[in-house]
């Protein structure tokens, strides 16, 4: 799920941080330029883990900016096609899931990867969103799926898609990486469904 990736990146550092220590002040700007940004198939990124090296510190003509080339270690977010996740309940509405770490939201469960046979039952007083009901056997057999515990999903895909020219009036932001999961199989899906059924076998 976390990954340390070496990244190198020339940057410019201001003339206000020249009295701080080299390695805290680049620190800062890095965190400025990459936390909380989503890089193109390498992930989220959470954190600067170290600096392994900086070269050069040039200041250009008319600039009184110093220049470095530095090569840094990021903890980055991105978790691999299969691996098991626990998230929370973000939304629910008859296209599916979406689901939340609490520092990435874009997780997003569609109906066909949802539990089957189902059903979509829409809350009082709203017009879109709800809960989903899987049937499983009898009529008394069935599981809810409302958020009030934890969801274990598989990850089935993770994309970055490419940043539109426009986007369409009252459309959601747009997302730099999308992860869909899966709760169709044993033992995903709400931990208690299979909290009672340990306890129903016992």
């Amino acid at each position: 799920m976390f990954y340390l990736s070496l990244i190198e990146h020339t940057l410019r550092l201001p003339p206000h941080l020249l009295n701080t220590p080299l390695d805290e002040a680049l620190k800062m700007e890095l965190e400025k330029l990459f936390l909380d940004k989503v890089i193109a198939n390498l992930g989220l990124c959470i954190s600067v883990y170290d600096i392994r090296s900086i070269k050069g510190g040039f200041i250009f003509p008319g600039d009184g900016a110093s220049t470095y080339t530095v090569e840094f270690r990021l903890i980055v977010f991105r978790p691999f096609v299969g691996e098991i996740i626990l998230a929370k309940l973000k939304e629910s509405d008859a296209n599916g899931l979406r689901l939340s770490l609490g520092f990435f939201d874009d997780i997003y469960i569609p109906v066909h990867l949802l539990p089957s046979p189902n059903h979509f039952e829409l809350y009082p007083n709203s017009r879109t969103q709800g809960r989903w009901i899987w049937e499983y056997g009898e009529e008394e057999n069935q599981f809810v799926i409302d958020g009030a515990d934890q969801i274990k999903f598989r990850v089935h895909s993770v994309i970055y898609p490419s940043i539109p020219v426009e986007q369409p009036q009252n459309s959601k932001p747009f997302a730099p990486m999308v992860i869909t999961g899966s709760i169709d199989c044993d033992g995903l899906g709400p931990v208690s469904w299979w909290e009672e059924a340990e306890v129903l076998e016992e």
